[in-house]
């Protein structure tokens, strides 16, 4: 591996601050976003979805944590690609992976200025969001640890809130509303919400971004991933079923808001309760922003630092050991792209850049088998070859769903990738090795 500076990142991660990262990376799926799918499918419709996806991210992360336990490596699925595929596949990975990432920040600053607004309606969304960029950018340059700490607190708050949110809407659920107008556009409606649930879940993946910064991460990221998993599907299915059937579920289904909206029609919006809970749903979505820039911004700087990116961008902050720099790199992305689209078209764009990354990385995983069959494997996939080839398979689904229902955003993403490969290949960067470490 190419080096830029001495400066290395500080292995201070435990098993709680990764189940922190990981949920806190996702958890705002839970509060927003996932809602878009009941436009295109209906709540059985979506339903279906969800089950279809949570067997794909079951299957991904047991056969995924095979990769990262052996590979604890920055760059995530970029590291195992390269080494499986060599320089090209690399440079699909992180392109993917980078989408992924960079866009679901600004997807989550939507959402946290629409909570603002939904509460103080003098708050305009895209200021608010600019404001929330800006200070957890500085946040997490002031060092991992120290955010880390912040995502234990902030995501703990956030599994909490949501908990009481099942608490305060159950009693309210009726399956007629459920069930009501259950799949208005049929069985292709199951297919048009599949990026949509993998909302549920998009960005779990993130812990390999911080897999140099983990205390034995051989041991450590398998617990951080399961136990993970298993926090998140089942808030994922809590929150949908008791939200859908609360009132029709027409009138939550295209709003940034779900769950405020959902407590204002069990309570009364006037109702002291559903202020509170508002105030509270920003940890949610606090928690998934501010680790969508950690991961982002580690994924930046492992392929700066491999030469894949301008070097700067792999420069470390003497004081804090954190790759600041990369940060801001992704801060500006992120300002752009609040300006250019809607929530639901930036979800899109990230899922996208999400599925192809994990059809890269299940395609890695079988060519290391055979590549590689001596390299030490702490953690291996159960039920090999099983679990990897339905992760691949769904995925697969996945791709082919979302460019045939989003084909503009499909076209832009292929066109982009396509740039730059030809940028890659006219700077040579295919010709320069670089070594991808397991240590």
């Amino acid at each position: 591996m190419k080096k830029n500076s001495t400066a290395q990142l500080k292995k201070v991660l435990k098993p709680i601050h990764l189940w922190a990262i990981a949920v806190g990376l996702v958890i705002s799926g839970e509060y927003f976003g996932w809602n878009f799918g009941w436009a295109v499918s209906g709540t059985i419709g979506f339903l279906i979805a969800t089950v279809i996806i949570t067997i794909m991210y079951v299957t991904f992360i047991f056969s995924y944590t095979e990769l990262t336990a052996a590979i604890p490596h920055s760059g995530g699925a970029f590291a195992y690609a390269y080494r499986a595929l060599g320089p090209f596949g690399g440079l699909i990975a992180g392109y993917a992976t980078l989408i992924d990432f960079l866009f679901a920040t600004p997807a989550i600053a939507f959402a946290l200025g629409s909570y603002l607004h939904f509460l103080y309606p003098g708050v305009q969304v895209i200021p608010a969001a600019i404001v929330f960029n800006i200070t957890f950018i500085l946040l997490n340059i002031s060092g991992v640890k120290e955010s880390a700490i912040f995502s234990v607190f902030i995501t703990v708050l956030a599994v909490a809130e949501l908990l009481l949110f099942m608490g305060v809407v159950a009693p309210s659920f009726k399956l007629a509303n459920f069930t009501a107008d259950p799949m208005p556009f049929g069985w292709s409606g199951i297919f048009a919400a599949l990026p949509f649930a993998v909302w549920f879940y998009l960005a779990i993946e993130g812990v390999a971004m911080v897999a140099e910064e983990v205390k034995d991460p051989k041991k450590n990221i398998p617990r951080g991933y399961i136990s993970s998993l298993a926090t998140l599907i089942f808030l994922a299915f809590g929150i949908m079923i008791l939200t859908g059937g609360i009132t029709n579920w027409h009138q939550l289904s295209s709003i940034d808001y779900p769950l405020p909206e959902a407590i204002a029609i069990v309570l009364g919006k006037s109702n002291v309760l559903t202020k509170i809970f508002a105030s509270i749903g920003l940890f949610g979505l606090i928690a998934s922003f501010h680790g969508t820039i950690l991961a982002s911004s580690r994924q930046v700087y492992a392929m700066a630092r491999s030469g894949y990116l301008p070097s700067p961008l792999a420069k470390i902050n003497t004081r804090f050991k954190t790759p600041h720099w990369a940060l801001v790199a992704g801060g500006l992305i992120s300002f752009l792209a609040l300006f250019s689209g809607t929530t639901s078209q930036i979800i899109i764009l990230s899922v996208l850049g999400a599925i192809v990354m994990y059809i890269m990385s299940m395609i890695s995983l079988f060519i290391l088998r055979k590549k590689e069959p001596g390299l030490e494997r702490p953690f291996v996939a159960p039920f090999y070859p099983i679990f990897p080839a339905i992760a691949l398979f769904i995925a697969i689904i996945c791709l082919i769903a979302i460019v045939y229902y989003n084909f503009k955003i499909s076209l832009m993403f292929f066109v982009a990738l396509f740039i730059v490969l030809l940028i890659f290949i006219f700077l040579g960067k295919h010709k320069v090795p670089i070594l991808i470490n397991t240590d």
